[in-house]
């Protein structure tokens, strides 16, 4: 490199072991071809497009021609991720999913049922927080349970039960006002779980967090998929998140999004935080890295 060159852009350092991702605009090839003539599986997406149109009559494109395939997996409590840069179109992919935003074109099956709209078999935990304040823990957890008409007792046996799995019990009876962060989005992922969803969508949820209590929340959602059995579609741009809690993690190209790869992670002997600083963690991310700054 000579001193007339430009400048080589280098990654903004975001998690300790990651990078933020800067994916520029390109048409990149895509390996990813899902089977969309099999059995129907627990997720199916055919065709999905997306175009957002602004009141100006702007239209913007934010997702074009994605399919995907997720099959039911019994027993192993799956967590899939959505890999790419911020802006690309994960969001919108998941809002999709959950009912929240009808596609363009496309369309959208689960467990071979047509999303039409919003659905208890599909629960969305988002990055901002969302309970209520004038409501306790406790309330806050039961808060779907009632609305469906649940008698009080079972509310509140099954609200303890989930307190408990993201150890909030000794917080029930507190509110909002009084938790951090990370036990908010604790209460979000109770309120969540209480309903039993087929579908845990979960929307970059501990991008606001300090990396210690995002670490924290990574390995509770490690303990909690393994023993609800839920399938977990999670969104990030964090390719060490992606690598430490997911089982398979589709790589997006930059907007309008596209899958172009998917990624089988190993089953690592552990999911500890000093997995992130081993030999085997940092080969799989490299992998991630390479698929995501490929030449366009």
């Amino acid at each position: 490199m000579s001193a007339s060159d430009p400048p080589v852009s280098v990654p903004q350092a975001g998690e300790p072991g990651t990078v933020a991702l800067t994916i520029g605009q390109g048409t990149a090839q895509a390996s990813y071809r899902p089977d969309l003539k099999a059995k129907a599986p627990k997720l199916r997406a055919s065709g999905l497009c997306v175009t957002y149109i602004d009141r100006e009559g702007q239209r913007t494109e934010a997702v074009k021609d994605v399919s995907f395939e997720i099959d039911d997996r019994p027993g192993v409590g799956e967590i899939v991720c959505f890999l790419g840069p911020s802006g690309c179109g994960k969001s919108t992919i998941l809002k999709a999913v959950a009912g929240l935003m009808p596609p363009t074109k496309g369309t959208v099956h689960v467990d071979g049922e047509l999303v039409t709209g919003v659905g208890r078999d599909r629960g969305m935990v988002f990055q901002t927080y969302t309970s209520f304040g004038w409501l306790s823990v406790r309330e806050n957890v039961e808060y779907g349970l009632k609305l469906r008409g649940v008698p009080a007792k079972e509310r509140t046996e099954r609200a303890n039960k989930y307190l408990k799995s993201v150890g909030l019990m000794d917080f029930a009876s507190r509110y909002p006002k009084d938790l951090s962060g990370g036990m908010k989005q604790r209460v979000a992922l109770a309120r969540t779980l209480i309903n039993q969803p087929r579908l845990v969508l979960m929307d970059e949820p501990f991008g606001a967090l300090d990396p210690q209590t995002r670490w924290g929340m990574q390995g509770l959602l490690l303990d909690v998929a393994r023993t609800e059995d839920n399938t977990t579609i999670f969104i990030t741009h964090d390719v060490s998140e992606a690598v430490f809690v997911a089982d398979t993690v589709y790589v997006l190209s930059a907007r309008p999004a596209r899958i172009l790869h998917r990624v089988n992670v190993p089953a690592f002997a552990n999911r500890e935080i000093s997995l992130k600083s081993s030999a085997e963690f940092r080969a799989v991310e490299r992998q991630l890295l390479d698929l995501l700054y490929a030449p366009s």
